[in-house]
């Protein structure tokens, strides 16, 4: 396998560009930007090519620029798992409730850009092409402890999203997760369940529903967190209501000056419980 010293001279090499020109280009994309950070002198290229050493995130840049190179690519050279990174990111806890990134560094093949209404085709012979992570089974055990959306539904979460939704969203859709410790709708949406959250839906509902379930819940941002709660409006303020059950309060916001409707919650994913056997005496 070629190292990514390599492949970045074998790039330089069918450019037919000399350490001079790179050099002379980095100069000026420094001055641009106003950061010679982003020079790389000949000895350091020579460096990165031949001796491996692992340029700096500005020298990855001008190579990128350079080279016409795709960021994300090169990071994989140099062992980065850039298609890991949304399942990645649902491996460390966190207290609160927060939003995820607004799109991964790569959503992969098939990711949904609400924008257009369209897929992206997966390229050839490409790390995104590989199998996403739903289609082969999320670890919901190791989700954050707070919420999280996305504005794109990458593609590991296109099977997760086209199963609620019955075929490929239409509208602007966002995954939420729910935090580890984030109990105020439990038992209807319990803590560590993922969410998926239609953004044209953030007109508050003030009645038409039977019960609790069929009343709809609403993921909300506000200047210090992300709530997940039923909510009722009144005179330009957001009253959010927990479930009875988590024992909460309920909170008052300001709209828009507080807080905002980032749209309701149209389908969950929620793990069960695991209930340990009785041990038996021998």
């Amino acid at each position: 396998m070629k190292s990514a010293g390599n492949l970045l001279k074998e790039t330089r090499l069918r450019l037919n560009l000399r350490y001079r020109d790179v050099t002379l280009a980095s100069q000026r994309l420094a001055k641009l930007h106003g950061n010679d950070e982003f020079i790389i002198a000949l000895s350091r290229l020579a460096d990165i090519e031949n001796k491996g050493i692992a340029p700096s995130i500005y020298r990855i840049y001008s190579l990128c620029v350079i080279y016409r190179l795709d960021v994300r690519e090169v990071l994989t050279w140099y062992g980065v798992p850039v298609e890991s990174f949304r399942e990645d990111t649902l491996t460390f806890r966190q207290p609160s409730t927060h939003l995820l990134p607004d799109a991964a560094p790569d959503d992969g093949p098939g990711a949904y850009d609400h924008t257009s209404g369209t897929s992206a085709p997966p390229e050839r012979d490409s790390p995104r092409s590989t199998p996403s992570t739903l289609e082969k089974g999320w670890d919901l055990s190791s989700s954050g402890e707070s919420t999280s959306t996305t504005k794109r539904i990458p593609a590991s979460a296109s099977w997760f999203a086209r199963s609620i939704m019955g075929g490929i969203p239409k509208k602007p859709i966002r995954l939420g997760m729910i935090g580890e410790q984030d109990h105020s709708m439990s038992p209807i949406i319990p803590a560590g369940s993922v969410v998926l959250i239609d953004e044209s839906r953030k007109r508050i509902v003030p009645s038409g529903w039977k019960n609790e379930f069929e009343r709809p819940v609403y993921f909300l941002e506000t200047r210090e967190n992300f709530l997940c709660r039923w909510c009722a409006e009144q005179d330009g303020v957001l009253i959010t209501i927990p479930h009875p059950a988590s024992t909460l309060s309920p909170e008052s916001f300001r709209m828009p000056a507080e807080a905002d409707v980032v749209g309701e919650v149209v389908g969950l994913a929620m793990r069960r419980p695991q209930v340990r056997a009785p041990r038996t005496r021998s």
